[in-house]
């Protein structure tokens, strides 16, 4: 239990030290961009001239340095305060994203479940039947998913089930008379809402974490244990659950973990094409109104999620290998 406790610790201030210089950067770049929030408040309006945008950047408190900028900033953000939006109708960060949090973070795990539950079952079997007909198979569906863009496969599957066979919808939520439908009516809609950008979200990911499968499944079975095990004549089964899977598994579990960053970047793609007001959507739309609390506290929230993820992994990690849970095997 203390070498657990001790290794929880390191990987907190880990944490906290990386968290903090993605903060510092992402609070650097965006202000690199050109334009700022006082922009569309002013360029639209012919009655505003630079007296009305210097009063507007005082308030905002751009006519600050940067540091003091971040200084301020971060100060908020220590109380959880995450600011005010300075565009649209100027509410609360935190209130904006609350709104929106739930679709991207419930898409995103239905989309990590899937993906286990698809790549794990064909790198073990293509790894088990190694050079037989499904690991050839396999293996030229997942070099298609590979060279499958995602923006693209999602155009095409709006043609054909949206408007050549109208079978699924291909924008928004909800549908037209939602607020009329029952209970089990409205869960159905938004389900059907959210096949296709749920099915995107998996296909960019299960391609990569079957063939990471796969060759950690290789290695395992070609380990001595693994072949001890078989000379003693225990079943297939045993040999391939009991004992190789969970060695094999380390190495996804990391991957996994650091696949919660890509996750989270093609939301801003995948809401944007299928309308889905999603923080991916709203993060893009800050970014083009330069609302910079509102890009940070997007960023922050990702950087949040990415970090744990990782931590999560591993955890995982750890629970999965006894020697690295105690200290004494590999490090990442």
């Amino acid at each position: 239990m203390a070498q657990i406790l001790k290794r929880i610790f390191i990987k907190l201030i880990w944490v906290g030290v990386v968290f903090l210089g993605i903060t510092v950067i992402s609070f650097w770049v965006i202000h690199l961009a050109p334009g700022s929030p006082t922009d569309l408040q002013t360029t639209l309006n012919p009655e505003a001239g630079m007296e009305a945008r210097a009063q507007l950047e005082k308030l905002y408190g751009l006519d600050q340095p940067l540091h003091i900028q971040y200084a301020s900033w971060i100060s908020r953000l220590v109380r959880l305060d995450f600011g005010q939006s300075m565009s649209g109708d100027h509410r609360p960060v935190w209130d904006k994203i609350k709104e929106r949090l739930p679709l991207t973070f419930g898409m995103n795990v239905a989309s990590l479940v899937l993906t286990l539950l698809i790549a794990v079952p064909i790198g073990v079997a293509a790894a088990w039947w190694r050079g037989g007909t499904f690991d050839r198979l396999s293996t030229v569906v997942v070099f298609i998913g590979f060279a499958m863009p995602g923006f693209w496969l999602a155009l095409l599957l709006m043609l054909w089930l949206g408007i050549a066979w109208p079978i699924l919808p291909i924008s928004g939520l909800t549908s037209m008379g939602y607020e009329t439908m029952s209970g089990p009516q409205k869960v159905w809609d938004v389900i059907k809402h959210l096949i296709l950008p749920v099915f995107i979200y998996t296909s960019g990911s299960w391609a990569g974490m079957s063939r990471f499968m796969r060759s950690s499944m290789l290695e395992v079975l070609r380990q001595d244990y693994i072949m001890t095990a078989r000379a003693k004549g225990l079943p297939s089964r045993v040999v391939l659950f009991k004992h190789a899977l969970r060695n094999a598994l380390m190495p996804v579990i990391t991957i996994l973990g650091l696949s919660v960053p890509a996750l989270i970047g093609g939301s801003v793609i995948i809401e944007s094409i299928f309308a889905l007001p999603g923080l991916g959507q709203l993060f893009y739309q800050a970014v083009m109104a330069r609302d910079y609390p509102l890009i940070m506290g997007s960023l922050v929230l990702g950087a949040v999620l990415t970090l744990a993820g990782n931590l999560l992994a591993d955890m995982g990690y750890g629970l999965a290998d006894p020697r690295v849970r105690l200290g004494g095997g590999r490090e990442r």
